[in-house]
């Protein structure tokens, strides 16, 4: 029996440094819209839910989805872990697709493409049918290095990993970012090299999850396509100008874009990626 594979896609108003951006407009339509519909796209993916929280400033998330006819599901406003394993648990999720709404250029392929690593369907580097992974992402934060522009990111899991990380994890950082406790002291493979870039074992405290990191064979990590702050924004505003509106373009058209104008990419250059161990000082509170 195949496992029902659901895109579950973080949202909140209350961002520290953009608030509001999810239900921010890029070319006639909220950004939550641009990302829902992008994700839907994607070929190996069953369900799409918006996981939104029950803080009151997010009822407007909600109503957008209502109106749309996207599925909703509300739950922790900072344990994000929480929020996800709940949500796979009300729409019976086999296999996870953690997708967040600040990535308004979101591409299906991409995403058909980590899943298809996760899955085992690739030629090289993929996992056997005997010896599977728990999880499989195009990015993992340092001392890994990114090859997919920020905003591409996917990340794939399985129910039972997912839950054991919610049982498990403790850390600040690893309830917030969801992930950091299945690929931290695990085994990394990189894809499609078939490296072993990291192995804990579980005698050296490793906790037993066997993790492929997704790359490009070229290096486009630099460039940044997330949605954090003003100038972000602007960045994505431009880009859908130069598509018209229309967000069928694909994450190569939009390399092709920066080739011909280099200039976009100083819109938001000066902006600081935030670390897995950044969290919002709101939790603390």
């Amino acid at each position: 029996m195949e496992a029902h594979i659901v895109a579950i896609i973080q949202a909140r108003t209350s961002s520290s440094r953009l608030p509001g951006k999810v239900l921010q407009d890029i070319a006639g339509q909220p950004m939550l819209v641009r990302v829902v519909e992008r994700v839907r796209r994607a070929k190996k993916v069953a369900s799409v839910v918006v996981a939104t929280t029950v803080d009151p400033s997010d009822d407007g998330i909600e109503a957008l989805c209502a109106g749309r006819g996207y599925a909703c599901f509300r739950g922790s406003l900072y344990d994000v872990l929480d929020r996800y394993y709940q949500a796979s648990r009300r729409f019976e999720a086999g296999v996870i697709v953690r997708i967040t709404a600040d990535c308004p250029v979101i591409d299906p392929a991409v995403i058909d493409l980590t899943v298809s690593a996760y899955l085992g369907e690739l030629p090289a580097g993929g996992p056997s049918s005997l010896d599977p992974y728990d999880f499989a992402a195009n990015r993992l934060p340092p001392p890994w290095k990114r090859t997919y522009p920020i905003g591409l990111d996917t990340e794939v899991c399985s129910f039972a990993a997912l839950e054991r990380a919610w049982k498990e994890a403790g850390e600040t950082h690893q309830r917030e970012h969801v992930m950091p406790y299945l690929y931290e002291k695990s085994t990394v493979v990189e894809w499609p090299s078939g490296r072993i870039l990291e192995a804990t074992p579980p005698e050296k405290g490793g906790r037993g999850f066997r993790v492929l990191l997704v790359n490009h064979e070229r290096d486009y990590g630099s460039l940044r396509w997330t949605v954090d702050t003003p100038a972000d924004l602007d960045l994505i505003r431009q880009v859908y100008l130069r598509f018209e509106g229309h967000d069928d373009f694909s994450w190569t058209d939009l390399l092709a874009l920066f080739e011909r104008e280099p200039a976009l990419a100083q819109i938001n250059a000066h902006i600081h990626h935030k670390t897995v161990h950044d969290v919002d000082e709101r939790t603390q509170s």
